[in-house]
């Protein structure tokens, strides 16, 4: 179907594709939008102790950039909605679900994962007591569970189970390992 000023129907919704994706049409060809005006923002941090510095969309988060700019891949994308406490990282020191904060929001801010707790080969004493209390089963959890348990304690709610039980609800065990994981925690507060 052409009109009269020589648009056909497959024209008109092809260079609207095009708008969309983010590509200027050069006659019929499809090439880049310039890349000075890419859009994206560069984020200097420290991750782990290690300074960073990302260039990144900024509507990308900081789960996102973690596992796909960094490679680190300890922080586990569970329901992608901030409820399940999979994803759970620190961020100056507290504890922050990583799905929901976007990562160009944290220059120059310490982000902590859990590749970053343990000293070497030394495991933190979070990690030990998770291990020796089999405060996991399948593990898909288990990384946020340890980073909120290190805050946990660290915030001084580590006195009685409810008080765990209490801090801890924002991460969720879908295997249902909980008494382990106060068990764990227990232990952990006595070593810390």
């Amino acid at each position: 179907m052409d009109t009269s000023d020589g648009w056909s129907r497959r024209h008109f919704f092809g260079r609207a594709a095009a708008a969309t994706a983010g590509v200027a049409l050069v006659g019929q060809t499809a090439v880049p939008q310039a890349a000075a005006d890419d859009g994206l923002v560069e984020v200097s941090c420290f991750i782990n102790g290690k300074p960073e510095t990302l260039r990144i969309d900024p509507r990308i988060t900081l789960l996102d950039a973690l596992r796909e700019r960094l490679n680190l891949t300890g922080t586990k994308k569970g329901c992608d909605r901030g409820q399940c406490g999979a994803c759970t990282v620190h961020v100056d020191g507290r504890r922050v679900v990583s799905c929901l904060t976007l990562a160009a929001t944290l220059r120059g801010k310490r982000i902590t994962t859990i590749e970053g707790l343990a000293r070497g080969d030394e495991l933190h004493p979070v990690q030990k007591a998770f291990v020796d209390c089999d405060g996991f089963q399948c593990g898909f959890c288990t990384s946020g569970q340890i980073m909120s348990a290190t805050a946990v304690i660290k915030e001084g709610h580590a006195k009685t189970d409810d008080e765990i039980k209490e801090a801890m609800s924002g991460n969720i065990c879908r295997c249902g390992a909980y008494p382990n994981i106060v068990a764990a925690i227990k232990q952990a507060r006595g070593e810390a």
